[in-house]
């Protein structure tokens, strides 16, 4: 399954971080490169690759990093 704009990601721990709010693509291969997130403060962002990705459902992304772990930007 593909990740998709507003699906909602939760870390390894199954704790929310937020909605994909933009999608990077490669622009030679056509394939995603990176995800930013949008945290519920609507401040601050995190980005995670697909190598991050745990699991994708129809729900949600799962990463395969802790919140503590995921830097912010």
């Amino acid at each position: 399954m593909d990740i998709e704009y507003g699906m909602s990601v939760v870390d390894k721990n199954n704790k929310p971080l937020g909605k994909v709010g933009h999608i990077v693509m490669d622009a030679w291969s056509g394939e995603p490169r990176k995800y930013m997130v949008r945290l519920a403060d609507n401040v601050s962002a995190i980005y995670f690759t697909p190598e991050n990705v745990a699991e994708v459902t129809k729900k949600n992304v799962k990463l395969n990093l802790a919140a503590e772990e995921i830097e912010q930007t």
